[in-house]
């Protein structure tokens, strides 16, 4: 058998290397309120940015901004208000539905003005920036459920949080993003980040 049809064993090797590194390494002190409350408002500070420069354009380009509430990416996507809606749902309502222990489809509905999105945004952090830490962190273990209709999935607070709430808001948050994008507002990756966390 020619020696180049045998796989490599550098990777497994480096794999052992990384894995002692790991084992030395004390471990990373992060606690529940630094990986959801915390990344939470990051992405709805990116929100309020970019609803914030959507205005700027729509009121410079004399476009009525609540023409936009109802516009979809596509056809059988659900509109724009409905995406902000759900980043404060899947945020600040996530941390609601933890602390009650159910959480279920909800949000603000209809009629909503552009105006009304940025304050459902803006009392989203506020609620957040209100919490206290030491009770985000007293959630870790805490049994609940996502619940619709009759079908119930059940989590930890921390699961639910990191794998259901997260990528919900992010979905949600792109597709706001790309809305205003298709309506022309001139918008940057960076615009979406938020504030990073930096070294200070």
């Amino acid at each position: 058998m020619s020696e180049n049809r045998w796989p490599s064993l550098a990777p497994m090797a480096e794999n052992k290397r990384n894995r002692k590194t790991r084992e030395a390494r004390p471990a990373m002190a992060i606690s529940l309120y630094d990986v959801s409350v915390t990344s939470f408002l990051q992405s709805l500070n990116g929100v309020a940015g970019f609803l914030d420069r959507g205005l700027s354009h729509f009121t410079d380009n004399n476009v009525d901004p609540n023409s936009i509430v109802d516009v979809r990416l596509f056809p059988d996507m659900l509109p724009f208000w409905f995406q902000i809606s759900s980043v404060v749902h899947h945020s600040s309502e996530a941390i609601d539905g933890v602390r009650a222990g159910t959480f279920s489809p909800g949000g603000a509905s209809p009629p909503l003005s552009y105006t009304d999105l940025q304050k459902l945004v803006a009392d989203a952090q506020a609620s957040l920036k209100a919490l206290d830490p030491a009770e985000v962190n007293g959630f870790e273990g805490k049994d609940m459920a996502f619940v619709m209709g009759s079908m119930r999935m059940p989590f930890t607070a921390e699961g639910f949080l990191m794998s259901f709430s997260l990528p919900n808001l992010h979905f949600h948050a792109t597709t706001a993003y790309d809305i205003l994008r298709m309506q022309g507002v001139p918008l940057g990756k960076r615009d979406y980040l938020g504030g990073l966390r930096l070294k200070s």
